[in-house]
Order: C-alpha cells, then sequence, then structure tokens
C-alpha cells in the first residue's frame, strides 16, 4: 500500500473514532435533536455519511460513486430509523471503505474513476472522500459537544496545547 494510501486510511478511521467516541457519549435524545429547522441532528449526518460511504467505495474502480440505487434525499429524512439501525449502516458503509482502501494499490492511484458521471482520478476521489467525510465528522463533534458539554475532551483540551501527545491518534510510523 502507497504511503498516501495509508496516510489517507489513518485519516479516514481518526475521524470515524473520534465521531464513534461523540455519539458513543450521546443519548438518543440527542442523537435525534434537531437544534434548529434549518439544522440536520446527528442521526441524519450518520445516515447521509453511511449512504456515501457505501455508495462512493461499492465497486470503486469499476462503477459510478453514485450508484443508481441509492436514495440520496431519503438519507436526509428520518422514518421508521432507530439509532441501532443507523449505527448499523454507519458501519456497514465504514467497512465498504475501509476494505476497498486496503485492496488499492500504487498503480491505482492514476488511473480514472467517475463520481456523478464526473471523471476522478483515484488519488483525487480519495481526498474528495477524505474532505467529505471530515466535513461531516466536523458537524457531528459540533453537535455533540453542544448537547453534551461536559463529555471528555475528543481532542486536545483548551489549555492543553503544550501538552505531550496532544491527546491525537498517531499516524504509521509517526513517533
Amino acid at each position: 500500500m502507497s504511503s498516501l494510501i495509508g496516510d489517507i486510511t489513518f485519516e479516514f478511521r481518526r475521524h470515524k473514532e473520534l465521531c464513534d467516541r461523540a455519539i458513543s457519549g450521546l443519548s438518543d435524545d440527542a442523537f435525534f435533536r434537531r437544534p434548529a429547522d434549518h439544522v440536520n441532528p446527528i442521526a441524519l449526518i450518520v445516515k447521509h455519511l453511511a449512504g456515501n460511504l457505501a455508495s462512493r467505495w461499492s465497486d470503486f474502480l469499476t462503477t459510478d460513486g453514485d450508484k443508481p440505487s441509492r436514495d440520496r434525499d431519503a438519507e436526509f429524512m428520518l422514518a421508521n430509523d432507530t439509532r441501532a439501525s443507523l449505527l448499523a449502516a454507519w458501519e456497514r458503509g465504514w467497512s465498504i471503505l475501509f476494505d476497498t482502501l486496503a485492496g488499492l494499490s500504487d498503480a491505482d492511484l492514476d488511473k480514472t474513476v467517475k463520481i456523478r458521471g464526473e471523471p476522478h482520478r483515484v488519488q483525487q476521489a480519495l481526498l474528495r472522500g477524505v474532505d467529505h467525510a471530515t466535513y461531516h465528522a466536523g458537524q457531528i463533534l459540533y453537535l455533540a459537544r453542544l448537547f453534551n458539554p461536559d463529555a471528555p475532551y475528543l481532542t486536545v483540551p483548551p489549555g492543553q496545547s503544550r501538552r505531550v501527545g496532544g491527546g491525537y491518534l498517531k499516524p504509521p510510523g509517526d513517533h
């Protein structure tokens, strides 16, 4: 596996872990709470990202990343969704992503894939994917802090910036 693929895998894993830790500290009420009419609850962000990951990374090198079977609009509606079902879809989406990344090689990086009909070099698609997941991870972490302000900090707490290690996971080979 190339260092680029390894580094991107690391970043995806780091953001998933942060989200998992934030979500685990939330009540069901907070998980489904919509902070305002125009703001998605964590439950919908989880549902959307799960759908995106499953679509985008299934058959990554051979099919368009936006599968015809995906109903993206439904990812923004809660209908009979439970926390358990949403988290199961979340785990499935991440599993598909990590399995795909594990199967990529340096030779794949300059291949072309399509996302919503638009051609991308694999390297570009990887960066687009990590950017998308990170965007939504930030939303989840922000809302989790809003709804659970007394939860332990998941990264560097205020006033602890000089602490050795800083509370972050270390990338492979980084000491």
